[in-house]
């Protein structure tokens, strides 16, 4: 179920992507459309005027700026992305979908994980006393989450004696933090990954720039300047994306260490019980 869920929302977010690329697109020619409309209107008033030039040029130059000005950030954001080449742009976008569909599989696993402790606690004990291990066990298997596994690991074990329900809670806890923790390490590997695609880009749009330069046999600003823009986007996008999962992978592995420090103390609270337990059932 969980791999179908990360399959759909992968499907969902490459969708999403191939969306706003087109209507990035549209609104770029609907732009172009505008502004040669301007311009053409202007021509037909007077062409014969050499004086009236200036006036289609500034115009025309407000006419652009104006557009540019009512773009918001997000559509700028898309604009230089889209300058940027379909190369490493779509390799860095690709490294942004995977890390955030894993970073909303983590969240979401970690949410119907987390469960209250000391009112499960408290069942379990109810339970002990008014139908013994079996209502107990019960208990535990109604209520998901790593705690609810552990509490039953340990009443598995109860038979055997306290030791071995202690070994039991201790090695039933290991696994479920190993669950816990599975898939952290991608988002890891991807917060390392996308800075070094958008290096990767720059450097290899560099090495065209010069290329470019020696081809033409004479260095022009507009050519090296070009160049070098297109380079340096790759790295932009780059540390965005890694900026972007690494703040969602520090939630996640404070989520993380809580859901682990409540586990522990509840595991400590439960053997309490057990012990408690036991020797009142001695007697």
């Amino acid at each position: 179920m969980k791999r179908v869920f990360s399959n759909l929302l992968i499907a969902g977010l490459l969708t999403f992507g191939l969306n706003v690329y087109a209507q990035d697109a549209a609104v770029e020619e609907s732009a172009a459309d505008a502004t040669e409309e301007v311009m053409m209107e202007d021509s037909e008033m007077d062409t014969t005027a050499v004086e009236e030039e200036p006036v289609v040029e500034e115009t025309t130059s407000a006419v652009i700026d104006e557009i540019e000005e009512d773009k918001p950030f997000t559509q700028i954001l898309k604009t230089k992305f889209i300058e940027g080449g379909p190369g490493f742009m779509g390799i860095v976008l690709l490294v942004l979908i995977l890390g955030l569909a894993v970073v909303i599989e983590r969240i979401l696993y970690l949410s119907f994980a987390d469960t209250n402790a000391n009112k499960l606690l408290k069942n379990v004990e109810s339970a002990l006393e008014s139908g013994g291990l079996e209502s107990a066990k019960e208990v535990c298997r109604n209520q998901r989450g790593p705690i609810a596994s552990v509490f039953y690991a340990g009443l598995e074990h109860y038979e055997e004696g306290i030791e071995m329900v202690d070994k039991s809670i201790g090695t039933t806890g290991s696994v479920e933090a190993a669950r816990l923790e599975k898939g952290i390490s991608w988002i890891s590997l991807f917060i390392a990954l996308a800075p070094m695609l958008g290096f990767m880009g720059t450097v290899i749009g560099m090495i065209q720039a010069f290329d470019s330069i020696e081809a033409a046999g004479d260095i022009s600003p507009s050519l090296v300047a070009g160049g070098i823009k297109v380079a340096l986007l790759t790295t932009v996008f780059g540390l965005i994306v890694a900026i972007i999962l690494q703040i969602f992978f520090n939630f996640i592995i404070a989520k993380l260490d809580g859901l682990v420090v409540k586990m522990e103390d509840a595991s400590i609270n439960f053997m309490d019980m057990l012990v408690a337990y036991h020797h009142k059932n001695k007697k």
